[in-house]
């Protein structure tokens, strides 16, 4: 019971961590996770009900509002109808994440995943299943919508396209482009 308490605490304490530099640090300092591997980013605020179920391996960025789902709690309603002659068990999974890997804001990861090596994860994306290595997915459910290839050669085209946010000189420049593409 003590240990849950504190990882509970640690949660909280997470929560009120506004850099997503020293929210990460502080991640990986308390091994809030299964594992992380090197070069992690973890923007979200909210920590998985079971984090000890997500492995996190190298150079991987979770953008803001990712949720991680490790389990379905729908056996609480299950059990509870009447006339019914099963008993339904509390249901949970592991999630995995490997190398190079950018899941974008807002996205769902379901539970009994993995998402392989090379792959970004679009903005609101709901992942159901597998994700493969080298692959762009968006969409809900999550589908292939490009290879990691093709996505690191038209990244590549469009850098000369590309201003800097760094001052507020950026800012107006920033405008000016919006507004000369419409």
């Amino acid at each position: 019971m003590k240990r849950y308490k504190k990882d509970q605490l640690r949660r909280i304490w997470i929560y009120f961590i506004l850099d997503s530099k020293k929210r990460t640090k502080y991640i990986v300092k308390h091994k809030i996770f299964n594992d992380v591997g090197s070069n992690f980013f973890f923007q979200p605020r909210k920590i998985p009900a079971d984090p000890k179920l997500i492995k996190f391996h190298n150079n991987v960025v979770v953008t803001s509002g990712v949720l991680f789902i490790t389990h379905d709690v729908t056996d609480f309603m299950l059990n509870n109808i009447q006339n019914i002659d099963h008993f339904y068990k509390y249901y949970s999974g592991c999630i995995e994440i490997m190398d190079n890997v950018f899941i974008g804001s807002n996205s769902i990861i379901l539970p009994n995943i993995r998402i392989g090596n090379n792959v970004i994860i679009g903005s609101g994306s709901v992942v159901t299943k597998d994700i493969p290595d080298n692959s762009v997915v968006a969409g809900n459910p999550a589908r292939i919508i490009s290879s990691f290839d093709d996505y690191l050669k038209r990244r590549k085209e469009n850098d000369n396209n590309i201003i800097e946010y760094i001052d507020n000189n950026s800012e107006n420049k920033l405008w000016e482009q919006f507004y000369k593409n419409r």
